[in-house]
């Protein structure tokens, strides 16, 4: 059996057991965070923070190298736009499936939440509960600021005017943006920057091993931390507290994973997408695990260029920047859950505010970092975007504190998420290895994988 058969299998079973000994824990300790606590620390000491110490260097060694290596200027800008399109696009797609969805379910009809005073109370506590005054003044003002807000906060990313402080604050999206400008001068300089391109194709292949040596954590990592997810959620309330809302959205998460996304690969990647799937299955796994594209990263380009054939040229490029900005399982769950909880406390949306949803959902995921529960932050724009459509309608407007009523259930839909973000991201990159293959031989041939 060789070592990546072996790393598939005892992921797979930390998975397993670690949802076994949740459930177990859950019944014995009630979900008392006090007694169970320890797994979360221990998976964030073993698995989390040792991914997220790779992170910054990995994102700013392959972007460079990637760039480096596409060479010709006229190959890079067909990278670049294909990967942006196809990012927006399947993102576009994820949110309405899943307004369809929400849409001709109505999970949320019939709750009345807005009758309810005992029921508004409890959620205004659970949302109080979750976020510290702190964070909530950060919602408020999230909120207030809308759209325009959070997209001049990524372009203030991309325009760093310190790439070393952001880079110690582990924002990847203002080392990405320096990231690419360097690799575009080196590239630029020509035989002259040989040396440095070197040297950067040198660190590259270190952090790689680093990476490897690292990915052999997961297992225990994994289930450390499902087993403090089912531990504090438990299997059952988990599965049955609203259930119309949570098949919504998982439905939702199925059809664009294993419809959507696999059509497209097959059609402009030529691969078989599900053998491609089965073979990105270390990445997936991890993803569901540690609940964040970002910390999988490491793990998911290692398995890109390894089991599946992605290249060096298009995973470099490619999954550094989908792990930031292509979040289409984010976008879906954002849409449903808006629509959800207007439903739930009795606002009825009309096609516009629908349209607004689906806009406004793409447009937010976009800047959602890749970290847990994420979705929830960046959610509070789209509320505000449905709010002020309703302005001067006479319809009531649906108060923030309305998310308290899904946080209890999101762990288990984000661990679902962010897997569905991180398959677009290697199907993307699987994507464009047709158009960025790692030798300029192998670009008159199909790819390895073209047969997969």
């Amino acid at each position: 059996m060789n070592r990546h058969k072996l790393l598939n299998i005892l992921i797979f079973v930390g998975l397993v057991t670690g949802f076994a000994v949740g459930a177990y824990l859950f019944r014995t300790s009630g979900g008392d965070d006090e007694s169970i606590g320890w797994l979360a620390a221990a998976g964030d000491l073993i698995l989390i923070r040792p991914l997220k110490m790779l992170i910054i260097p990995l994102v700013f060694v392959s972007v460079v190298v990637g760039i480096t290596s596409i060479g010709d200027p006229s190959r890079l800008g067909l990278v670049g736009g294909t990967t942006l399109v196809y990012y927006f696009a399947t993102m576009i797609i994820a949110v309405v499936i899943g307004t369809a969805i929400v849409r001709g379910v109505q999970p949320g009809k019939g709750l009345n939440l807005n009758d309810d005073v005992e029921a508004q109370q409890t959620i205004k506590a659970e949302y109080e509960s979750t976020f510290d005054e702190e964070k909530r003044k950060e919602l408020d003002k999230r909120q207030q600021e809308g759209l325009g807000g959070a997209w001049m906060n990524i372009a203030r990313q991309i325009v760093p005017t310190n790439v070393i402080a952001e880079a110690a604050a582990g924002n990847p999206l203002p080392v990405i943006a320096f990231a690419i400008l360097f690799g575009l001068s080196l590239g630029f300089l020509g035989d002259q920057a040989k040396p440095v391109v070197t040297f950067m194709n040198g660190l590259f292949d270190a952090v790689m091993t680093m990476v490897q040596w690292v990915i052999w954590l997961t297992p225990i990592g994994v289930f450390l931390l499902i087993a403090w997810s089912v531990g504090k959620l438990g299997a059952v309330d988990t599965i049955t507290s609203l259930g119309k809302y949570m098949g919504c959205v998982l439905v939702g998460l199925l059809i664009h994973a294993l419809v959507v996304l696999p059509t497209i690969l097959f059609l402009f990647g030529r691969a078989n997408p599900f053998k491609f799937m089965w073979r990105m299955r270390p990445a997936l796994l991890t993803a569901f695990g540690t609940d964040s594209s970002s910390a999988t990263l490491p793990v998911t380009m290692e398995t890109a260029e390894t089991d599946g054939e992605c290249s060096k040229r298009a995973s470099g490029f490619v999954l550094p920047l989908g792990s930031t900005i292509n979040m289409d399982g984010t976008a879906l769950y954002e849409a449903v859950a808006v629509v959800f909880l207007f439903q739930a406390f009795g606002i009825h949306l009309e096609f516009e505010q629908l349209l607004i949803v689906v806009l406004t959902a793409t447009l937010a995921a976009v800047g959602a970092a890749g970290i847990p529960s994420a979705g929830l932050v960046t959610m509070v724009i789209v509320i505000h975007a449905v709010n002020t459509s309703l302005a001067g309608t006479g319809v009531e407007n649906l108060e923030l504190y309305a998310i308290g009523f899904i946080i209890g259930v999101d762990r288990i839909l984000d661990m679902c998420r962010t897997t569905v973000n991180v398959w677009g991201d290697a199907v993307g990159a699987r994507i464009i290895t047709r158009i960025a293959p790692d030798t300029e031989a192998s670009a008159a041939a199909p790819s390895r994988g073209a047969g997969l």
